[in-house]
């Protein structure tokens, strides 16, 4: 039996023991814990409850009440609203996400990468982004933690975390129905209902339903089919047990995406066909349409908290997700088979989380201990059937990654003083990665995805692999509180993101020593592998309320080492194919991921919060942030001509813009028996680089966005009724693309005339965001 297979059973027993050491009792409600006094949003970012004010942590939180007067509809509305962060579908997908706080993240979803953005679904990591654009609904608050984040959340949050926190069920009835109808067809609908079992509210039950449509922004013109359409089905479930020293929660979620593939707009007229570009970015042409796109995840967890004692917190947090995805992804947005690729998607994690929380007055902590089994299966086909020399070739790849990761961690604050603090903390990971990495080439489509499965060749890449990697990461913070309304803070801290192997890599690509020229196995396990990646933080920052109260402001200046960088993306390339006794060279295309960066990044935030008015006749409240962030690469090598070259002056961190904020005014005031709130707000991010090498097709020039809302409160929130709209000025902007066109390898200048570098069309695609909407939202609460 392996270690980790003993340490994940000893975390079940304890999960156990964790549920039988508090008696249960009389019900508390959940939400009089939910909000200070001020009305501050209490959050948990050091795991424990605290206010914004008092964490020394560059935090944004949002309340389930701030979101819904906002109108914010998924996870990626809080890109308008938190500085230096980048939330977004990912290209050619509804629910899939690309996250990046900071200049760190992650936008590939194929297997063996891994994000540098934690997102957590109360406290469950989710291991995958496929399904992670999370629905608005039923949410208490949602936490945005910029910087590193490794002690306490652990490997893969280099840039940060996102957490959804969703509401504990109430000790009475309720229920709420709430309606949206909007431009595009957009009809939605939540139904949420809990109460309890018994008298005393110590068992209490709930879920949630919703269905979420809307027609496409655009249209397929080759197959009729709807583009930028939505169609998701989604349900929550949750049992809880309420006792005076003792909480659990059973719950449940369950998303299936059935909405069209978004295919992209192309930006060039296509090279052999001479199809022109389309009037509206919105529509597209491409014919892929095995296999239909379809998302479907599910996931469960169990969170026992228990207080034997004073000062002593029990807490077990157990979780199984899977999910499914189905995707026909057209990169050349032609009826042409010239780029296509269809693929598959299946991901499933199990992992189990313990805590033991010590409040012994002065002295404050947390040890824990983390286990996380997980498995991502990818399989994807590269058909070029335009290919003049091999008609219908297919570069069929099918990789399997499994991860399992063992981690302790500790962090404990030792308060010298009422004003003095100092946190020490440090996680030690134990991280394994297995691969198995099939390459395989066909005529005319591989079996997987109903080809002809005509074999042409031996495999370019046929690796299995393990590796190992372990890891300390430390942190500590200073912290000094002028007053009970204010505080300062100084922090180091350190977040790696785990290596792994490349799944798009091509084995026989491999440099190697070997004259037949193909490489041994011992090269190829080489050429596949990358190592983890790290990011060490220095962080200062200020927060406080002021004027009795009436403003909050909130300010960070931060710098960041960034080594070992992992580097992924996709480029034209030749594979070596053994045909009849015969090396040939096929294209195709290829992985290319190295630990070929160094990067710094440093810069600042500043949020605040100021009640401008504040009377019998009304409230007007002002609401801002701005972000600014000089991050750039200061090691970049990559193999040119077989010369390892160090190209960072010509390179630029992706979805990274220098300058992102908003600015918000909102004016409420009694309006009979109830209340009307009358918002709005400008949101903006200067030039954003989709990739690495600078484009200036697909790269996004810096962009406002505007949006408004009035909504009316009847007494008692009995109703709400809500007039809502974004995006007003109806802006076109780029939030992702594809290219494989011909350019300088050293300064990433596209070749003049353009010239496609896979395929014949050429390839040079757009995915934008979403354009004006105006919708209704209607809520009843029983």
């Amino acid at each position: 039996m392996r270690k980790t297979d003993l340490l994940c059973r000893a975390s079940l027993v304890a999960s156990a023991f964790v549920g039988l050491t508090a008696m249960p009792a009389h019900a508390q409600d959940a939400d009089a814990a939910a909000e200070a006094d001020s009305g501050e949003i209490i959050v948990t970012a050091r795991r424990r409850e605290e206010t914004l004010v008092d964490v020394p942590i560059a935090i944004t939180a949002l309340s389930g009440d701030q979101l819904a007067n906002s109108g914010a509809v998924d996870i990626t509305a809080l890109a308008e609203q938190v500085p230096n962060v980048t939330l977004e579908a990912s290209r050619g997908t509804n629910s899939t996400l690309s996250a990046f706080i900071r200049g760190v993240g992650q936008q590939d979803p194929v297997s063996g990468f891994e994000q540098g953005v934690g997102i957590y679904l109360d406290d469950v990591y989710l291991n995958r982004p496929q399904g992670a654009v999370l629905d608005i609904y039923d949410v208490e608050r949602i936490e945005v933690l910029r910087g590193p984040q490794g002690t306490l959340y652990g490997r893969n949050t280099v840039g940060g975390a996102v957490k959804y926190v969703t509401k504990r069920l109430p000790n009475d009835f309720r229920l709420q129905v709430r309606g949206t109808y909007g431009s595009y067809n957009q009809l939605d609908g939540v139904v949420t209902v809990s109460t309890p079992i018994d008298a005393d509210g110590l068992v209490r039950i709930g879920g949630s339903f919703a269905r979420l449509t809307r027609d496409g922004f655009g249209t397929n013109l080759t197959t009729g089919a709807e583009n930028y359409d939505k169609n998701v089905y989604a349900a929550r479930g949750t049992i809880e047990i309420h006792g005076t020293d003792f909480f659990a929660r059973l719950s449940g979620d369950w998303i299936h995406d059935k909405s069209s593939a978004r295919g992209g707009h192309r930006l060039i007229p296509s090279l052999l066909s001479a199809s022109p570009v389309l009037s509206n970015v919105y529509d597209t042409r491409g014919g892929l349409v095995n296999p239909r796109q379809d998302v479907e995840g599910w996931g469960v967890s169990l969170f026992m908290e228990a207080q034997p004692a004073d000062g002593l917190t029990f807490r077990s947090i157990t979780a199984y997700r899977a999910d499914e995805s189905f995707s026909p992804i057209d990169f050349d947005a032609l009826p042409a088979v010239d780029v296509d690729v269809p693929a598959f998607y299946k991901n499933d994690q199990f992992s189990q989380e313990l805590q033991l929380l010590v409040d012994a007055g002065p002295v404050q902590g947390m040890v824990g201990f983390y286990y996380l089994s997980a498995n991502a299966l990818t399989q994807f086909d590269v058909r070029l059937w335009n290919n003049a020399l091999f008609p219908g070739l297919t570069a069929f790849t099918e990789a399997d990654i499994g991860t399992e990761t063992v981690a302790g961690f500790a962090d404990v604050t030792f308060n010298f003083s009422d004003k003095l603090s100092l946190s020490l903390g440090g996680r030690y990971t134990w991280d394994e990665r297995t691969g198995r990495i099939l390459r395989q080439n066909y005529l005319n489509g591989s079996p997987a995805f109903g080809g002809a499965a005509i074999l042409f060749g031996s495999p370019s890449t046929n690796f299995r692999g393990k590796a190992s990697f372990t890891k300390f990461t430390p942190k500590a913070t200073l912290s000094f509180k002028p007053n009970d309304d204010s505080t300062l803070y100084a922090s180091y801290s350190q977040g790696f993101k785990g290596g792994g192997f490349d799944p798009r890599g091509v084995g026989t690509s491999a440099p190697t020593a070997n004259s037949s020229g193909i490489p041994s196995d011992a090269e190829v396990a080489s050429f596949l592998t990358f190592r983890p990646e790290k990011v060490d933080s220095y962080e200062v920052g200020y927060k406080a309320n002021l004027l009795d109260r009436r403003l909050y402001v909130a300010a960070a200046g931060f710098y960041m080492d960034y080594t070992d960088v992992q580097i992924p993306g996709s480029v034209a390339c030749t594979s070596k194919v053994v045909v009849g006794g015969v090396v040939t060279q096929v294209p195709t295309f290829c992985g290319v991921v190295s630990n070929a960066g160094k990067a710094r990044m440093k810069g600042f935030e500043f949020e605040t919060r100021a009640k401008l008015i504040d009377n019998d006749s009304g409230t007007l409240t002002l609401t801002g942030s701005v972000g600014y962030i000089d991050a750039k690469f200061t090691k970049y090598v990559t193999n040119i001509g077989g010369v390892p070259t160090d190209v960072a002056a010509n390179r630029k961190i992706q979805n990274t813009p220098a300058w992102s904020g908003n600015v918000a005014l909102d004016y409420s005031m009694a309006l009979g028996e109830g209340k009307l709130s009358i918002g709005g707000g400008m949101s903006f991010k200067s030039k954003t680089y989709q990739f690495e090498v600078p484009n200036p097709y697909l790269d996004q020039p810096a962009y406002q966005l505007f949006d408004a809302a009035i909504v009316y409160t009847a007494p008692n929130k009995v109703w709400t009724l809500g007039v809502y709209g974004k995006n007003l000025t109806d802006e076109r902007y780029k939030t992702s693309g594809y290219t494989f066109m011909a350019a300088n390898a050293t300064t990433g200048v596209l070749n003049t005339p353009l010239a496609s570098a896979l395929g014949r069309e050429g390839t040079l695609t757009a995915f934008y965001g979403n354009p004006r909407q105006v919708y209704v939202t209607a809520t009843l609460n029983f």
